[in-house]
């Protein structure tokens, strides 16, 4: 089984959202999982440009490694997002990621793996970002099975460390039992049932134009 880490911390592995990530990854292990983390810090990836060249080839035209982490994403069983909170969203790293991922978006490319989310932050509100990470698997057609965030203690450390680990720990597991049970979340289904329509009509508007998505589509949508 594997999964991938993906963690937009500018600290990499050793800021305070590494140190919980590592806490979540010990859970994967324990549940016989084998984890690759790709830290952001370390790859370089530039902002989306609008050039529309995902849209027509399925191959985005810049030159950095968002594709390298694209097919690890395609590949994967189940993947990890893990970012600080900055100004309550997600880090510029991450964003600049989230962004590139517009034609696995369009195209939902990630049904039926599954996804757990880590945050920490210098004051709390951890719960709006956990959120928006969570919105952003399900429109990847994904499922989140949750996340776990904290406010920093000082560098490395959080408040009741033993239950905060713990619960990660938990997550790690519950993540890969999620992909060998292949459980069901039926409270996301509606959304994403809801933006399947709304991507499949958004392709189909722009057909003539993105040819890529179109006929990936027309492949997705057959009886």
């Amino acid at each position: 089984m594997k999964i991938l880490a993906l963690i937009a911390s500018p600290r990499g592995m050793q800021g305070n959202t590494g140190r919980l990530l590592e806490e979540v990854i010990a859970g994967v292990t324990a549940a016989g999982g084998e984890t690759e983390i790709l830290s952001l810090k370390t790859l370089t990836v530039n902002p989306c440009v609008a050039c529309d060249v995902c849209h027509k080839t399925g191959i985005c035209n810049i030159n950095d490694d968002y594709e390298l982490i694209k097919e690890k994403l395609l590949a994967c069983d189940g993947f990890i997002l893990a970012s600080p909170n900055y100004i309550w969203s997600v880090s510029a790293q991450m964003k600049a990621l989230f962004d590139r991922c517009n034609g696995l978006i369009h195209c939902m490319a990630l049904e039926g793996k599954y996804a757990a989310m880590v945050e920490t932050s210098g004051g709390g509100e951890d719960a709006e970002v956990l959120k928006y990470m969570e919105r952003f698997v399900n429109t990847l057609g994904a499922n989140s099975v949750g996340g776990v965030g904290s406010p920093m203690a000082g560098v490395r450390t959080f408040p009741d460390e033993e239950n905060l680990y713990a619960s990660a720990r938990t997550l790690g597991r519950e993540l890969c039992h999620s992909i060998g049970e292949k459980r069901i979340y039926a409270e996301q289904d509606s959304f994403r049932a809801e933006f399947r329509v709304r991507m499949a009509g958004l392709v189909d508007m722009m057909k003539d134009y993105w040819p890529f998505e179109r006929d990936y589509w027309a492949e997705k949508l057959k009886p």
